[in-house]
């Protein structure tokens, strides 16, 4: 909460209070953490890296994370509520359900673009119970979401009235899971982009009815354009 104020306006209150100090170091950590990890790798970033970008002693990280694993798991999760804010944002601008997966579609790419390396890969090799966690996470949320989502679109005619929403919902969620397989889908051959562009069309194609169809073709014209 701290954090949305200009430092300059905490300083005195952070100074009469020093266990406010000890919540901006973490928040800070936790910052370039996360910035070094989706940069260079879980792997590759030890400790001493980010005590060195941020200027301050190892043991000043070991005072907030026991070690490298808490930190990883502090980071993921901070990534995880972002982006479910960023995504519960998107969903209250009330967008008709097509339009909708798009937009959440558009601001995941953004994200993926700044990624340099292969963090779900990297986190499911190296730390698996942490890659378990969050996976149990990201299926609520996406689970939530896409049931709305089939929900409204059921409701205004978008997507076919039989679809079954608890099956769909699943399907959906296990195939944006596979497509980050970079084993059966190496980033030579299908660039992140357009590999979730073509999953989108695909999982809309399958539950549209023809006035949904109009709508979709409306948004792939649309991408088509701005290529």
């Amino acid at each position: 909460m701290f954090l949305k104020f200009p430092l300059v306006h905490l300083r005195p209150i952070i100074l009469r209070y020093p266990f406010l100090r000890a919540v901006n170091m973490k928040e800070k950590i936790i910052q370039k953490a996360t910035e070094q990890f989706l940069n260079l790798g879980f792997k590759s970033v030890t400790m001493d890296d980010i005590a060195s970008e941020l200027g301050i002693s190892k043991k000043t990280i070991y005072t907030h994370f026991n070690n490298k694993t808490a930190l990883v798991k502090a980071v993921t999760m901070e990534v995880f509520d972002t982006i479910s804010c960023s995504i519960d944002e998107i969903r209250k601008d009330d967008h008709d359900p097509i339009e909708e997966l798009y937009e959440v579609k558009n601001f995941v790419m953004k994200r993926l673009k700044d990624e340099k390396t292969s963090p779900q890969y990297q986190l499911q090799k190296y730390y698996p119970e942490i890659y378990k966690t969050l996976t149990v996470k990201r299926f609520e949320k996406m689970h939530e979401c896409t049931v709305q989502n089939l929900q409204k679109g059921k409701a205004l005619g978008l997507y076919r009235e039989h679809v079954d929403i608890d099956f769909i919902s699943k399907i959906y969620f296990v195939g944006i899971s596979g497509i980050k397989d970079e084993t059966l889908f190496p980033i030579h051959e299908y660039p992140k982009t357009q590999l979730f562009e073509d999953y989108l069309e695909y999982h809309l194609r399958a539950i549209v009815t023809p006035a949904g169809l109009q709508t979709l073709n409306k948004f792939i014209k649309a991408t088509q354009t701005n290529e």
